[in-house]
């Protein structure tokens, strides 16, 4: 009788032990956009706020059905469709200068932790890069950044469908 009671209480007590324990990615799943934010686009002149309207000093700027194109006619920006992650909404937008992407960068990406600030301050340069470097979709994924890869991939060809390359 002494083994079962105390069997018992060792059960319920490591129980309550692994469901008490808190992951420190346990509050991401249940709202993917609320830890994200937009980042200020590098390219001057040219933004796009989270609403997906243009604000641009520029005087040849405009606004199409399936994201937002800025710039003249012989450099253009493109923003691909906002994908979500598990971990959050990844968008890129794409510099084009007389047919090819001069620079590619994600406007939108999972910031919401320390982890994912760490992760992507590793993995967007290399993936922005990577992008202008094939000049396509068809480019490798981070390591320890699947997630956040297979989301800029997905942006990526929608930016690249919409600027017909």
């Amino acid at each position: 009788m002494r083994r079962i009671t105390l069997w018992a209480l060792s059960t319920l007590t490591t129980l309550v032990l692994l469901f008490s324990y808190h992951t420190s990615t346990g509050g991401s799943g249940t709202a993917s956009a609320a830890g994200t934010s937009v980042q200020a686009p590098a390219a001057a002149g040219s933004g796009t706020t989270d609403s997906g309207t243009a604000d641009s000093s520029s005087t040849d700027s405009g606004t199409t059905d399936s994201g937002t194109t800025s710039g003249s006619a012989a450099n253009k920006t493109y923003d691909g469709d906002t994908v979500q992650t598990r971990w959050g909404p990844v968008q890129v937008r794409i510099t084009v200068v007389d047919g090819k992407i001069t620079a590619s960068e994600a406007i939108v990406y999972p910031n919401g932790n320390h982890e994912d600030e760490q992760i992507n301050s590793f993995a967007l340069p290399v993936l922005n890069q990577e992008a202008v470097s094939a000049q396509s979709a068809s480019i490798d994924m981070v390591s320890g950044a699947t997630v956040t890869s297979e989301g800029y991939l997905s942006s990526l060809q929608s930016a690249i469908d919409q600027a017909h390359l």
